[in-house]
């Protein structure tokens, strides 16, 4: 075995997939042959197997396509990256893929199966690869529906874990109790940058998770990035999370989109904000925070504590003595550099204000969601397809695989 292993890390990736296709008796799959042909193994390496394109022909993976990629992959120590996103993968490909993490060898630093068809079993078994693996820094898991027991795989292998940087488990339906294991295992944890957990399926009205998350944040020394979209976050549980937000030195980009903040929600936020936060991105789109939750903001926003950069409030319901307001925190902010207002009502004072930013340089057209035009000698604001980064942690991974070549397409 260990001949076999040699000699096929001695030849090219395209013809050890095609010799394990054979010896499986498992079909070829030409997309991955195709990319695999591409690929060059001399260096570090991303293989992007991807399955959301449209192309004639095109065959998503299914499990059978990923026991022969983890056999073949396996032979090449220079893999960083492999997005398996959108395909056909489930507990069983999961299994395979729980095998090449497990590896004594691997190099893997990046693994993308967002949007699969992996459940409960397939969760637990990535979770338990991931207890003694040094090498995996994201794990990307987003769309698979892996359940309350899934999350609590995640919290039990955060506890061991001290390499993972970030873990995506958005739209996962993750319980209250796979909430909390998660808050619980992030208070000892000192290695996870970025997490997400949007769109849990939170059926108590007592919000008992933003208590647990609250008391997370002024232990935890590691976090830069939360992602609490889709949470049914009220305003009290902004006022619960709020009192650990005050205490945290550390959360760079936090993610309250899709949520029911109102105008208090907003006004706990803004204390957050005057007090020394490290905050630099909020996104807040799709709430509503109307016309005083803006002004609570922009007080905050131009307070001396605040190093806000970047802030989305589309679709907030929000009138133009807000708007304007926001307008005026532009101005005077010496740290806020986008905004995206989209969604909003944008009545002519709010179009001349923008427009007026816009045009002196304060805003660039790439800093924000709105662009100004006249009809008739009135002025209209058209929507940009601009919007808030998803990430700040994406961009440190890159960092850090600075050597790897681009992405095989």
């Amino acid at each position: 075995m260990a001949f076999l292993a040699t000699v096929m890390a001695a030849e090219p990736i395209a013809d050890c997939y095609k010799a394990i296709c054979e010896n499986e008796k498992i079909a070829i799959n030409p997309f991955v042959l195709e990319n695999l042909e591409r690929t060059t193994t001399t260096r570090n390496f991303t293989l992007n197997l991807a399955g959301n394109r449209k192309q004639k022909g095109f065959q998503r993976l299914t499990d059978s396509d990923i026991l022969v990629l983890s056999k073949c992959l396996q032979n090449y120590q220079t893999l960083t990256g492999l997005d398996l996103g959108y395909n056909n993968i489930s507990d069983e490909g999961a299994a395979y893929l729980a095998m090449l993490l497990e590896a004594q060898d691997t190099t893997l630093r990046s693994l993308d199966l967002t949007f699969n068809n992996i459940q409960t079993h397939g969760a637990e078994l990535l979770a338990s690869s991931l207890q003694g693996n040094s090498s995996l820094l994201s794990l990307r898991l987003s769309g698979n529906k892996i359940g309350r027991n899934g999350g609590l795989d995640f919290a039990g292998m955060l506890r061991v874990n001290m390499t993972l940087q970030e873990l995506e488990l958005g739209e996962c339906d993750l319980e209250m109790h796979g909430m909390i294991g998660l808050s619980t295992a992030l208070k000892n944890n000192t290695t996870l940058r970025s997490v997400d957990v949007s769109r849990a399926l939170l059926f108590s009205l007592l919000e008992e998770w933003a208590v647990h998350f609250s008391k997370m944040l002024p232990v935890n020394s590691s976090l830069v990035e939360l992602h609490l979209g889709k949470m049914g976050l009220t305003d009290t549980g902004m006022e619960r999370l709020s009192e650990g937000l005050k205490l945290n030195h550390r959360l760079r980009y936090l993610d309250l989109r899709c949520n029911r903040v109102s105008r208090d929600g907003a006004l706990h936020l803004s204390k957050v904000l005057k007090g020394n936060s490290p905050l630099e991105v909020i996104d807040l789109s799709s709430n509503r925070i109307e016309d005083p939750g803006a002004e609570y903001l922009s007080e905050a926003i131009c307070c001396e504590g605040s190093v806000l950069r970047e802030l989305s409030v589309c679709r907030n319901n929000i009138s133009t003595s807000g708007l304007l307001s926001l307008a005026g925190a532009l101005t005077n902010s010496p740290t806020l550099t986008h905004i995206y207002i989209w969604g909003n009502h944008l009545e002519e004072p709010v179009c001349q204000a923008f427009k007026e930013l816009l045009n002196t340089g304060r805003l660039t057209p790439e800093q924000t969601d709105v662009r100004p035009y006249e009809v008739d000698g009135h002025v209209f604001l058209a929507e940009l397809f601009h919007h808030l980064r998803k990430h700040l942690f994406f961009t440190d991974v890159n960092e850090q695989n600075a050597g790897s070549d681009s992405p095989q397409q």
